[in-house]
C-alpha cells in the first residue's frame, strides 16, 4: 500500500470512528432521556416507555432519591449499584414448535414475548408442491345478457376438464348461478315480473335471485354438463349484479359447495357487469350488515333481501380464510373495474372474456397456473387488538423468482420453498389491566394454501419483581410522631442522625432531615442520593461536556466506566484498534497506546503511528558506534556474531563494496586517520550494514604536499585572471581617444588640449528694466588630456 493511500485510509478510518462515537453518545443519551423521568413512578409506567427501560427493585437502591430514580437502562442501573437479580427487565423471547408436521407451510405454532416497544422477527417456510387436487366452482351470472356466455359454457366443460388434468392430480368442478337481490328497487317487483322477468319479449326465464348452488363439486362430468343444459336465464332492472353476495357465500358454505381441505380451491365468476357494494343495500332499505356466515336453506342464499351486500375488506377475509383462488372472467367493456378491485383481494386474477366465452378455457388454465406461481402471505390479528402491533413481511424469494410490488414471490417454480422474514412489533399495552396468560394471537395465512402459522402473543406488561413481588414504587412513609416536652439533647440527637459526622452539616447541606432521616433536595444537574444525601451523579470529571464521557456513570464523585472504556473521565477507549500501524503493529512496535493515541517511546519518533524517524535508520552516523565494535574486535567471524548482539543492525564484511547497488554509502574516520566504508540498507527486519575490509589511510605529509599545491594553483588563476581584465579595458580606452582626436583639426592650437563633446558656453540673462538687460557669460574650459591619462 502506498503512503498516500495508508494516509487517506488512516484519515478514513478515524471519520468512521468518530462519527461511531459521536452515534453511541448521541444514542446514550436518547435512551437516558427516554427512560429516566421526574414522572415515573411504577414499575409498569417504566417498562412502557421503551424496551431499553428496566426497573430496579431493590430494597436500599439509592436511598434519598426519587423513586423514578429506579427506572432506568440496565446497564446504568448496573453502574448504579442494583444488583442483576433486583432488575426487572423483561426480553423479547421466540419459540417455535417443532412438533406439528407440515408439507407446505412450517413452522405452524410460533409463542412470542414482547413489551411495549419492542419486536421480535420470524421465518415462516412456504413450498409449492407440484400437483395439487384442484377443485373449481363456476360461479355464473345468468341475467339475460349473459346468454351467449351460458350456452358456450355447455360445450367447453369438457374441454376445460382435459386440460387440467394436465396440471392437477384430482380435478373437480361444481356450478352456481347469481343475478342480484331480489327486492325493489333491483327488479320489478309486479307479480307477473316476478315469476317471469322476461314477460315482455315472450321468453320464460327464471326469477331473479340472489345465489343458488346448483351442483357440488365433482368428477362426474356427465353430471356436471346436465346441470349446464338445464339452465336458463333471467333478469333485472339495474345494471350492477349482486356478485358479491354469491361469492361470499360459496366461500364460507364449505359442506354445501363441497371444498375438500387438501384441493386448490378456484372460484370462478363469469360475468358482463359490476357488481353491487355494501352501501348500495339501502337503497332498497337494507341496512342490516352482512354477518360473513353460510345461509343457504335447500341450496338458495336466505338472507338476499336482509342483509347487505359484504364489503370489499369482508369478501377479502372470507376469500383468504377459506384458501380461495378467485378468477374473474369478465366483459371487455368492465376490465377496468374490476381491474381497480383485484388489488384489493389477495389471491385474485383477472382476465378479458371473449364474445361467446370462446377463450374461456385458455383463460381458466393461465389464471391457475399464473396463481399457483405467486406465493404470498396475508397477516391477520384480532380486530379490538389490531391498533397496539405491527407487522412487516419481507419475501426472500428463490432463484429465477422475482419480488412483486405486493410483497409476493412470482414465477415460483413446484419443489421451490419460498421464505418470509415476518417482524411483530408491540407499540403499547391495553388499557385494562392484563389477565395472566392471556395472549393475542396472529395468523399468517399463505394466499391460496390451506395451512396457516399461529403466531401467540404473550405481552410482558406487568411486572413480578422477584418472589416478594414487591417493586418498592412507593417509597416507604415514616411515621413520625413529635414527642411534647421533648428535651433539646433528644432533638440534637435526631439532627445528629442525618450528620455524616457530628460535626458535618445536615444531610451534607443538599437535603432535609425529617424524623432522623435525609430527604435529599431536587437538582437540575442530576441526582441526588444517599444515606446524607453525600452521593450525585453529576460531581465527576467531564469529557467534550458530557460527564464520564458518555462511556460510564457518576456514583460517589467517580466515574464507573463503561466496558471497552477507561480513564478518569471514562473518555480513553481500551482497545487499541485505533493506534495500529499499517502493518498491523500497535504504534509500530516503537510506543505505547495511550488513550487511543500512540506515545512514542524514541523521541526520535513521531507520527501519528510512530512511523517516522528521520535520523534512525538511514543516518551514517548513528550506526558509527556499531561498526567501530567490528573495527576494534577485527574481521573475525567469532566476533562478527558478538558485535551483531550489541548492535540494531546486522552486519557482514566484504571485500568490494562497490558491488552493491541499492542502499547507501557511507564513511567511518577512524583514529589513524584512516577511513572504512561502509554500506546501509534497509531489510524487512532492520538495517543491514555491509563493511569494507579494506582501510583507505593518508600521511601527514601527503596532506601538506596537497594543500600547497592547491593553494599555488588558486593564487596562480587570480592573477592571470586580473592580467586579462586589465588588457581588455586598455585596448578599449585606446580606440576611443584615436577616434576622437581624428574628428578635429590641429588649427595650430596647443597639443595639450583635445577637442570634446562636452565644451558649452551658456548664457544667463535675466530682465530687470526693457532698457536694461542682465547678461551672464559663461565659459566651459577644454580638459588637459594630461587629466585624463596621467
Amino acid at each position: 500500500m502506498t503512503s498516500w493511500l495508508r494516509k487517506k485510509c488512516s484519515i478514513t478510518l478515524r471519520s468512521v470512528l468518530v462519527i461511531l462515537t459521536a452515534s453511541a453518545v448521541a444514542s446514550y443519551h436518547s435512551v437516558e432521556k427516554r427512560c429516566a423521568s421526574p414522572f415515573v413512578s411504577t414499575c409498569g409506567e417504566c417498562l412502557s416507555r421503551g424496551p431499553e427501560c428496566a426497573w430496579c427493585f431493590q430494597k436500599k437502591f439509592l436511598d434519598g432519591a426519587h423513586v423514578s430514580e429506579r427506572c432506568d437502562s440496565a446497564a446504568q442501573l448496573l453502574l448504579k449499584g442494583c444488583g442483576e437479580e433486583f432488575i426487572e427487565n423483561p426480553r423479547v423471547k421466540v419459540e417455535v414448535n417443532t412438533t406439528l408436521s407440515s408439507s407446505q407451510v412450517a413452522p405452524r405454532d410460533i409463542s412470542i414475548q414482547l413489551r411495549p416497544g419492542s419486536e421480535a422477527s420470524f421465518i415462516v417456510e412456504v413450498k409449492q408442491l407440484e400437483r395439487y387436487p384442484v377443485d373449481l366452482y363456476y360461479l355464473v351470472d345468468v341475467s339475460a345478457s349473459m346468454q351467449d356466455n351460458l350456452d358456450r359454457l355447455k360445450t367447453v366443460g369438457t374441454t376445460l376438464s382435459h386440460r387440467m388434468r394436465e396440471h392437477s392430480s384430482d380435478f373437480r368442478v361444481g356450478f352456481g348461478s347469481f343475478v342480484d337481490k331480489p327486492v325493489s328497487p333491483y327488479i320489478d317487483v309486479h307479480p307477473s315480473k316476478i315469476v317471469n322477468p322476461c314477460s315482455d319479449y315472450e321468453v320464460h326465464c327464471r326469477p331473479a335471485h340472489g345465489f343458488i348452488h346448483v351442483l357440488p363439486v365433482t368428477d362426474n362430468m356427465t353430471d356436471f354438463k346436465h346441470v349446464i343444459q338445464q339452465q336458463r336465464i333471467s333478469g333485472n332492472m339495474d345494471t350492477p349484479e349482486g356478485g358479491f353476495d354469491a361469492m361470499l357465500q360459496a366461500a364460507v358454505c364449505q359442506k354445501d359447495i363441497g371444498w375438500r381441505p387438501e384441493a386448490k380451491h378456484l372460484l370462478l365468476v363469469m360475468t358482463d357487469q359490476p357488481s353491487h357494494l355494501a352501501l348500495d343495500s339501502k337503497l332498497a332499505g337494507i341496512v342490516m350488515p352482512n354477518d360473513g356466515r353460510c345461509h343457504l336453506v335447500d341450496n338458495t342464499y336466505s338472507q338476499s333481501a336482509n342483509m347487505e351486500h359484504p364489503t370489499v375488506g369482508q369478501l377479502a377475509e372470507k376469500l383468504l380464510e377459506n384458501s380461495i383462488y378467485s378468477i374473474f372472467a369478465v366483459d371487455q367493456m368492465q376490465y377496468k373495474w374490476y381491474e381497480d378491485l383485484v388489488d384489493f383481494l389477495p389471491g385474485t386474477y383477472l382476465g378479458k372474456l371473449l364474445p361467446k366465452a370462446s377463450n374461456l378455457t385458455n383463460l381458466v388454465v393461465d389464471a391457475y397456473k399464473k396463481l399457483l406461481s405467486d406465493v404470498g402471505v396475508e397477516v391477520g390479528i384480532e380486530d379490538s387488538e389490531a391498533h397496539r402491533f405491527w407487522v412487516n413481511v419481507s419475501p426472500i424469494c428463490p432463484n429465477g423468482s422475482s419480488v412483486a410490488r405486493n410483497g409476493k414471490c412470482s414465477n415460483v417454480q413446484p419443489k421451490q420453498t419460498v421464505f418470509f422474514n415476518i417482524t411483530v412489533g408491540m407499540r403499547s399495552c391495553p388499557a385494562e389491566d392484563l389477565q395472566k396468560g392471556q395472549e393475542v394471537l396472529v395468523v399468517v395465512k399463505p394466499v391460496g394454501f390451506n395451512e396457516s402459522v399461529t403466531v401467540r402473543v404473550q405481552q410482558a406488561c406487568g411486572c413480578s419483581c422477584g418472589e416478594a413481588g414487591l417493586c418498592h414504587e412507593n417509597p416507604e412513609p415514616t411515621i413520625c410522631t413529635p414527642v411534647p416536652g421533648a428535651s433539646p439533647a433528644a432533638e440534637q440527637r435526631v439532627m445528629d442522625s442525618c450528620r455524616e459526622e457530628s460535626s458535618g452539616l445536615v444531610c451534607s447541606g443538599r437535603g432535609a432531615c425529617v424524623c432522623g432521616a435525609c430527604v435529599c433536595d431536587d437538582s437540575n444537574l442530576g441526582t441526588i442520593y444517599g444515606r446524607f444525601c453525600e452521593k450525585d451523579d453529576f460531581s465527576c470529571p467531564y469529557d467534550r461536556g458530557v460527564v464520564c464521557g458518555g462511556h460510564g456513570q457518576c456514583v460517589s464523585g467517580e466515574c464507573l466506566c463503561q466496558p471497552g472504556w477507561t480513564g478518569e473521565n471514562c473518555g480513553c477507549p481500551a482497545s487499541t484498534e485505533s493506534c495500529l500501524s499499517a502493518d498491523g503493529l500497535v504504534c509500530s512496535s516503537q510506543g505505547k497506546c495511550v488513550c487511543g493515541k500512540c506515545v512514542c517511546d524514541d523521541p526520535r519518533y513521531s507520527g501519528a503511528f510512530c512511523e517516522k524517524c528521520p535520523t534512525c535508520s538511514n543516518s551514517c552516523q548513528s550506526h558509527w558506534s556499531c561498526v567501530a565494535c567490528h573495527l576494534s574486535k577485527g574481521f573475525g567471524r567469532d566476533d562478527e556474531q558478538q558485535c551483531n548482539k550489541s548492535c540494531t543492525s546486522l552486519v557482514a564484511y566484504v571485500d568490494d563494496i562497490t558491488e552493491l547497488i541499492r542502499g547507501k554509502y557511507c564513511l567511518y574516520h577512524s583514529r589513524d586517520q584512516c577511513f572504512f566504508r561502509f554500506h546501509m540498507e534497509l531489510a524487512t527486519h532492520g538495517p543491514q550494514l555491509h563493511i569494507s575490509r579494506h582501510a583507505e589511510c593518508m600521511s601527514g605529509q601527503r596532506y601538506f604536499k596537497t594543500f600547497l599545491s592547491v593553494f599555488l594553483l588558486t593564487v596562480m588563476l587570480g592573477l592571470g585572471i586580473l592580467a586579462v581584465v586589465r588588457l581588455l579595458l586598455w585596448n578599449k580606452g585606446w580606440s576611443r581617444g584615436v577616434k576622437d582626436s581624428e574628428r578635429y583639426e590641429d588649427n595650430n592650437k596647443n597639443s595639450a588640449y583635445a577637442p570634446t563633446a562636452n565644451e558649452k558656453t551658456i548664457t544667463y540673462r535675466r530682465d530687470r528694466l526693457p532698457e536694461l538687460p542682465v547678461e551672464m557669460h559663461v565659459h566651459v574650459p577644454k580638459m588637459p588630456l594630461n587629466d585624463i591619462w596621467p
